[in-house]
């Protein structure tokens, strides 16, 4: 899968989304989604990099903690048959929570 097809997949969520983030001053009010791939995971063979595989944070902002809206990316990400890793961060100076999904695709 290519970060162009993974875009659709969030997209399918409801919420906006966004590459690496918003332009400044233009950000959406909460929740909202961004993502990136800061790095591959490439499976080698015979010296070359045999299959790809991008590393992607998919990053869910929200004001409160709200399991209902995490269940709506949690299913998008599960109905498309991506395996997720979950992890949750306070951002004292935003003041909001933001999960952390962590995907290979």
């Amino acid at each position: 899968m290519t970060l162009q097809e993974f875009k659709p997949v969030l997209d399918g969520t409801g919420f906006p989304v966004a590459y690496q983030a918003f332009p400044e001053g233009d950000a959406p009010a909460l929740p909202f989604l961004c993502y990136h791939s800061p790095y591959t995971n490439n499976f080698a063979a015979d010296g070359v990099a045999y299959a790809t595989i991008n590393h992607i944070n998919v990053e869910l902002y929200t004001q409160v903690k709200d399991p209902a809206t995490e269940e709506k990316v949690e299913a998008a990400l599960t109905q498309a048959g991506i395996y997720w890793e979950k992890s949750e961060t306070y951002l004292e100076d935003e003041k909001c929570f933001q999960i952390l999904y962590e995907i290979e695709v």
